[in-house]
């Protein structure tokens, strides 16, 4: 019994789409780092004729004007929080890929990341900041960060253990330094917390710790320069400062901290505070690219710009967001631009059109920054706002912000969320979100997590660090059974 095969023809829209990705491949776009400005270019990206692939280590995105609020148990974790993931469903040519950057070779276009290797075309750093403790080795150490969501949840933890140690430990000493919060930076985090933290003495503590005098508990803000806020206004910042003492914050200004020892934080007068909760928000440093030429680098460890947000000298490197800087580009910043989440957001909108003028040869536009204006909260009814000629302090401003950062969290479930926590808690100041949480990791993750931190460190592009001695241990392994 004979078969016929009937031959295929593809359809002719077919060989023609095949044809054209042959001969004019896509382009990829890598973007590293999935904050404001990365995630508003992989956006605006969408439908274009490139394939975009988003790496970072996480899996989600934060929200980090309200990262405070987790510290101070006032929202869940998961309300400013979404996974990438979930972004990007049904996405066509869109790819994400956890993992950290460890260095880039720029002639050959390559990345390499904890996970390997990946080419790219346009290659866009967009990882934001990190904590800047100025070389200080033992602050470093010591002190409490709040940069991410899991910095804020560890101090949330260690204030939380703090008071209930606080209970029954014997000596009035360390009562008093478990009591005692010194958080260190005068900018918008550090008064956000400052007023925070201020609302958990007055309201909360009475009532979950009815045996333990909430007056025992001293927060003490420092800034090394002569006002809080700098980069807003000094009327500004004596309208903060004011809300503060009114709310029972002991601010320190023009004290410089040194050091911190045998839990005593260390001022450049001499003067030591006790305390066991020190809480560092005294400045950022851009995100560093581990082989990343100096000359590239310019203040606070931020990659130099130009106009187009482009690394000069680097074909086809792009840096937006807090991890640059543009000293030169925009006449009206002269230096740079503030490190707000506004900027990232219009220099990843503004790089997403150059990426498609570029790839059809037409004229690039050149970043010039809209000042939408700042914020900043204190508590109940306390907040501070200046849009241009306009500044608002007192209610009005503190509904101002809650609208605006409302408006700014990804997902209607997390908006809505949030809206009914601040209903809730503005009413009855009675949060349920008080929980002591330690995440164990399984091991199998804790064993993963080791062994690709010391893979692909390679100094060159053939390098393959860890990888290769593992490639060779495997062939040696499967020679011996053989």
């Amino acid at each position: 019994m004979s078969v016929d095969i009937i031959p295929y023809f593809p359809p002719i829209s077919h060989i023609l789409s095949w044809l054209s990705t042959y001969l004019n491949p896509i382009k990829r776009v890598v973007i590293v780092g999935g904050g404001f400005g990365g995630l508003k270019l992989a956006n605006k990206l969408k439908n274009s004729d490139f394939q975009v692939v988003l790496i970072d280590r996480n899996n989600y995105h934060q929200f980090p004007p309200l990262i405070y609020q987790v510290a101070s148990a006032g929202i869940e974790p998961s309300s400013i929080s979404f996974p990438f993931r979930k972004l990007f469903h049904g996405r066509k040519d869109f790819y994400f890929r956890m993992a950290e950057v460890r260095s880039v070779f720029t002639d050959q276009k390559i990345l390499q990341t904890s996970i390997g290797k990946i080419s790219y075309d346009y290659l866009v750093f967009a990882a934001g900041t990190t904590t800047n403790f100025f070389g200080n080795k033992n602050v470093e150490e010591h002190a409490i960060p709040m940069k991410n969501v899991s910095e804020a949840m560890g101090l949330r933890n260690a204030l939380l253990e703090n008071f209930e140690r606080a209970l029954t430990c014997s000596s009035e000493t360390e009562r008093q330094e478990l009591l005692n919060v010194v958080i260190v930076g005068g900018g918008a985090t550090g008064v956000e917390v400052a007023g925070a933290l201020s609302e958990m003495k007055n309201h909360v503590l009475p009532k979950d710790y009815p045996d333990m005098p909430s007056s025992l508990m001293n927060i003490y803000l420092i800034e090394a320069g002569p006002r809080l806020l700098p980069a807003m206004s000094p009327p500004t910042s004596a309208h903060v400062e004011t809300f503060l003492r009114t709310m029972g914050v002991n601010v320190l200004l023009n004290k410089m901290v040194t050091d911190y020892q045998d839990h005593r934080v260390i001022l450049k007068d001499g003067t030591q505070i006790a305390t066991r909760t020190f809480i560092w928000v005294s400045g950022v440093a851009g995100e560093t690219v581990g082989n990343l030429d100096p000359k590239f680098i310019g203040r606070g460890r931020r990659i130099v710009v130009d106009a187009y947000n482009q690394v000069e000298g680097l074909d086809g490197v792009f840096a937006i967001g807090d991890q640059c800087i543009m000293p030169e580009g925009d006449p009206r910043w002269k230096g740079g631009h503030p490190q707000l989440a506004q900027v990232a957001i219009q220099q990843g909108k503004l790089l997403a059109r150059n990426l498609k003028a570029l790839q059809k040869g037409k004229t690039l536009k050149p970043f010039r920054y809209k000042n939408l204006g700042a914020m900043a909260t204190v508590g109940r009814n306390r907040a501070v706002a200046e849009f241009s000629e306009v500044k608002m302090a007192g209610f009005f401003a503190w509904v101002m912000w809650l609208i605006v950062h409302l408006r700014s969290i990804l997902g209607i479930r997390n908006k809505s969320i949030v809206f009914l926590n601040w209903v809730w808690n503005y009413i009855f100041y009675a949060q349920s979100l008080r929980f002591i949480v330690y995440a164990r990791k399984a091991k199998e993750v804790v064993d993963r997590q080791a062994r690709l931190a010391s893979q692909h460190w390679g100094n060159d592009l053939l390098s393959e660090g860890v990888d290769a001695q593992e490639k060779e241990i495997d062939a040696k392994n499967a020679q011996d059974k053989s």
